[in-house]
């Protein structure tokens, strides 16, 4: 700390560095002798000026003021800044704290730019009519698909319906190994009436097919025609199967050329074989073998 010790001036004690008062024994006493001149300051020097190097004057100013407790705090802080100077404050000032760098304005500045906020919409545009393109587009295409699909299976169906009807159209000879014994209209003692039929000649148990297509709508024993079966085709057709040993199929749908019974001599016969009957609709008797031809079959 830089020594208080002022030398004198001979302008006396205004024109120098003056302590600062402050109370306390002794104090206000100082500042009286000072204000006095010689009358308290000690021996004089030339002209009734006070000796600035005389012994009371030097213990005054060497005296250590004392402060008192009710001073403000600002009297110490004024007095270190006289001390210290702006210099001092300069240094014992910290640091600034470094600038904190702003966020990125960037997305603020590209929503606020109008020319960027059209293009964004004009591009949620674009891709909304081409989601919906894409979209019509996969419909059309499910659409088109299904209707392949139903078309397909439209003509699957119409394929067997027509496979089904030339089935049935098919038609197959009742036997396959026989000989033709009688034919329609012919006349016998044992005939009570003219022949209604056409007889196939075969062995005892030989296969009878069904010749088309159709329903078995009545089989079983039936008087002077034995063990018989009916079959009724698609058309009204009724094929009569007389003189059966045995009857496989009774009932039901049957195919062409499914077997349905067995060559016997039931009923009015002189010995084995199968009469078969045509009835269109269900109706009087016809002759079997121009029918037969007209569906391209030669007994």
């Amino acid at each position: 700390m830089a020594s208080t010790h002022t030398p004198a001036h001979p302008a006396g004690p205004a024109a120098g560095t003056q302590l600062l008062d402050h109370p306390g024994p002794n104090g206000s006493e100082a500042r009286d002798s000072a204000a006095r001149g010689s009358d308290h300051a000690g021996p004089a020097g030339p002209a009734g000026h006070r000796d600035p190097f005389a012994p009371e004057a030097e213990s005054s100013r060497h005296r250590l003021p004392r402060q008192t407790r009710g001073a403000s705090p600002l009297l110490g802080v004024t007095a270190v800044a006289a001390t210290l100077g702006a210099t001092g404050f300069a240094a014992a000032t910290p640091a600034a704290a470094p600038a904190i760098e702003a966020p990125d304005e960037t997305p603020v500045a590209l929503a606020a730019d109008p020319g960027l906020a059209l293009a964004a919409r004009i591009q949620q545009q674009a891709d909304s009519q081409r989601t919906a393109a894409e979209e019509s587009a996969r419909l059309q295409a499910a659409q088109e698909a299904a209707a392949k699909a139903a078309a397909k299976e439209a003509e699957a169906k119409r394929a067997a319906e027509e496979a089904e009807r030339a089935k049935a159209a098919t038609l197959t000879l009742p036997v396959k190994d026989y000989n033709l014994s009688a034919h329609y209209g012919q006349s016998a003692r044992y005939w009570a009436h003219l022949h209604t039929g056409l007889d196939f000649a075969a062995d005892t148990g030989t296969a009878v097919y069904a010749v088309g297509q159709g329903t078995i709508t009545s089989a079983g024993w039936s008087g002077a025609y034995g063990y018989r079966i009916v079959e009724t085709l698609p058309d009204g057709t009724e094929i009569w199967y007389c003189h059966l040993s045995s009857i496989i199929k009774g009932s039901g749908e049957v195919t062409s050329g499914q077997q349905i019974g067995k060559v016997g001599a039931t009923g009015n016969v002189t010995g084995p074989h199968l009469h078969l009957e045509v009835r269109p609709g269900g109706g009087a008797p016809v002759d079997p073998e121009p029918w037969l031809q007209q569906h391209g079959l030669n007994p």
